[in-house]
């Protein structure tokens, strides 16, 4: 049998033969590589999901063919874009986009695996000739049908982000959805969308399901094959939104939390560690001039970190001196817990500041390496303009999670990672200062 793997707009008039290979090729069945945001072992997340260009996977892949007969031995779904078998015969295949009203793929073949260049959500219009006779005509339609929609394992701020995108799919589409997400996210989102199946990777059951999209960030994708615009124009969560083709307004997932507060005494949850220095607030009072005037207003303040020191070699980042050491590798319910019950959370561009959006609670961000439009709205959103900042979202400096140390623009030099070190605490005062229902305990 041989393969076609479509490029857009190829019609009638392109040369089907030119296009076939002895066997179904890799990218049929099987995800990009996909890197998250988040890769830190010992940082505030789990373990790296990262994925580098190596042609690996962190998704499982799609079934070996496509699941559902048609007839004649045509097979056909929508697993990581539309597949179309076809038996030894005389055919013409067409694929079209249902709502654009482009014709992607219109050509002649003999026995085929036929596999659509897009991989995220497209409303596939499918259609078979034998001879001048059309035998078989489906137009793409959810409703009812198992849908997979894959998170990579090992992050927290993405996967909180996209949730909400993955929930807002199945309500448009009434299907029945299943999220392949990490197990240890799973007693997040369980109790919070009853009427969604969560499983892990290793419970996923390629063969069932009508559609299957993955969600990641797919640095290296310029052909946007994975993502219909590159994330960093659209930001870290929003591309989630337009991977499924569902309306990009951003809103926090719905999670659980366990009841009752974690301490009696008012207090600030703090993060401080990340997976990367470009993400760390590398001003070296900062911290210790805002934890001395958060306890001058009389607040107690928590770090939460998952450790309570992070870095590589030469450079270690430790807890601020003296806030309440809640650090440790604890379940993530118990983390929202501690959010839910604070008054703010300070951190930075990480997960747990994703988890504290979640959990309702006012959040400053420290961030220079990332632009504002890169994560959720809030009010205290903290970036310094005169400084070099955004290189995160800039595409033509790509991030690497394997250099500890990146600073694209002036590594090795006075202006390493100035977009942080030149946010001064002054300026993280005053912006905790305009949170909306700032309310210290001493002025109560």
């Amino acid at each position: 049998m041989a393969a076609v793997v479509l490029d857009d707009q190829q019609t009638e008039n392109s040369s089907a033969t030119s296009a076939l290979a002895s066997d179904p090729p890799d990218e049929a069945t099987d995800p990009a590589p996909v890197e998250s945001s988040e890769a830190a072992a010992g940082g505030s997340t789990a373990a790296s999901s990262s994925v580098a260009s190596s042609g690996s996977s962190t998704f499982p892949p799609a079934s070996a063919r496509p699941n559902i007969e048609a007839t004649q031995g045509i097979r056909f779904d929508f697993n990581l874009g539309a597949r179309v078998v076809l038996p030894e015969g005389d055919w013409r295949v067409q694929l079209r986009d249902l709502d654009t009203g482009n014709i992607l793929f219109d050509s002649k073949t003999k026995a085929a695996f036929v596999a659509s260049s897009k991989r995220f959500y497209v409303r596939f219009g499918v259609e078979v000739w034998s001879g001048e006779e059309s035998v078989f005509k489906h137009e793409y339609d959810a409703r009812g049908q198992e849908v997979l929609i894959q998170f990579p394992v090992g992050t927290l701020g993405d996967t909180m982000g996209w949730m909400p995108y993955a929930i807002r799919f199945g309500e448009k589409h009434g299907c029945k959805l299943t999220l392949a997400i990490s197990e240890k996210l799973k007693p997040l989102f369980e109790a919070a969308y009853p009427d969604v199946t969560f499983v892990s990777h290793a419970e996923v059951e390629a063969e069932k399901y009508y559609a299957t999209y993955s969600l990641g960030l797919f640095f290296d994708d310029t052909s946007c094959i994975w993502q219909p615009t590159d994330f960093r124009m659209v930001g870290l969560h929003r591309t989630a939104g337009y991977i499924l083709g569902v309306d990009p307004t951003e809103a926090p997932p719905r999670i659980a939390v366990e009841r009752g507060r974690p301490m009696e005494a008012r207090y600030v949850a703090i993060a401080v560690q990340s997976s990367s220095q470009a993400k760390y607030w590398n001003n070296p009072q900062g911290w210790r001039e805002v934890v001395k005037f958060l306890k001058s207003c009389g607040w107690k303040v928590v770090c939460i970190d998952q450790s309570p020191m992070h870095g590589q070699k030469l450079m270690w980042n430790h807890i601020p001196h003296g806030v309440e050491d809640e650090t440790g590798d604890r379940p993530l319910t118990e983390r929202a817990r501690w959010m839910r019950h604070a008054d703010m959370f300070i951190g930075l561009s990480s997960g747990l500041s994703w988890l504290a959006w979640a959990a309702g609670t006012p959040v400053v961000m420290i961030s220079g390496f990332t632009h504002p439009t890169n994560e959720f709205n809030t009010p205290g959103r903290v970036i310094n303009w005169h400084a070099c900042n955004s290189c995160w979202n800039d595409p033509a400096l790509r991030f690497d999670h394997k250099d500890f140390m990146w600073c694209p623009r002036h590594a090795g030099t006075d202006r390493q990672f100035e977009c942080t070190r030149l946010i001064t605490p002054h300026q993280v005062i005053e912006t905790i200062k305009r949170m909306p229902g700032f309310n210290p305990p001493n002025a109560t």
